[in-house]
């Protein structure tokens, strides 16, 4: 028998690696943007916050000019929303779903995949900093720009560790309790995790154990990069150690379907 014509024909080729992880970034960041929910909490609340912290005497944030140490813990407030929260909504649903299934033996597979997650994660902050910045500036708000450098390497640490906490907690428990966890620790973090507040005005037990969180941490290494423009070691070993702990346990107990 002779070969057909779709005998013959050749077998498509996947696209390039860096084609698939940029195509599966956009669909990411997309669906991050097109999710009112996460958008509210990624873009909306944090700013709502930083509006309330501008006009208001409440809370006390410190000696320092009040918008300078406020404008530093909503950045890290939006980081948080946005690598933990959000990405542990997303992925407990997208594995709920069978999404991550499909995706880890596709073309794109597993590291494809958690690439472009990294990647959709940092668009959105970046899109976060410059709304929030502006709102800042708008404010008043005079950062020492010596400490963007400082500022970027913990954002980009601080994300690893927001993220690896996501995925542990997306890949081990199921979809509707990922939703009342993840947003139950947002809440918690906020009033009590040393982001908005710094650790130095809470009370003294709660100071320390806030300025050992990932949150602390964040916020506390962004203030003194903007404040002092420099970077403080602390927070960032701090950071280092979350995030090493978080990804090791994600690696081991991670389930890719229910």
């Amino acid at each position: 028998m002779s070969p057909t014509p779709m005998d013959t024909a050749p077998t498509p080729a996947a696209a390039p690696t860096r084609d698939r992880v940029l195509a599966q970034t956009r669909f990411e960041t997309g669906t991050l943007l097109r999710n009112g929910e996460q958008l509210l909490v990624a873009l909306v609340l944090p700013a709502m916050a930083l509006v309330g912290l501008a006009l208001s005497q409440s809370p006390s944030l410190g000696p320092d000019s009040r918008i300078d140490v406020a404008v530093p813990g909503v950045l890290a407030l939006a980081v948080i929303s946005t690598a933990f929260t959000g990405q542990a909504i997303s992925t407990a649903f997208d594995r709920r779903y069978g999404v991550l299934r499909l995706l880890g033996v596709s073309p794109l597979g597993r590291n494809g995949l958690l690439v472009a997650k990294a990647l959709a994660v940092l668009t959105i902050e970046l899109l976060q900093f410059v709304v929030i910045g502006a709102l800042g500036l708008a404010f008043g708000w005079h950062p020492r720009w010596i400490g963007l450098l400082p500022a970027i390497l913990l954002t980009l640490v601080g994300t690893w560790a927001f993220v690896a906490l996501a995925l542990l907690l997306a890949g081990t428990l199921r979809a509707e309790g990922v939703l009342a966890l993840a947003n139950l620790i947002w809440v918690t973090l906020l009033g009590l995790g040393g982001v908005i507040v710094p650790p130095s005005q809470m009370p003294a037990g709660l100071s320390h154990v806030a300025a050992l969180l990932p949150s602390g941490a964040l916020g506390s290494g962004l203030r003194v990069a903007f404040i002092d423009g420099r970077l403080s070691a602390i927070p960032l070993l701090v950071l280092v150690a979350w995030g090493v702990v978080a990804t090791v346990l994600a690696s081991r107990t991670f389930r890719w379907s229910d």
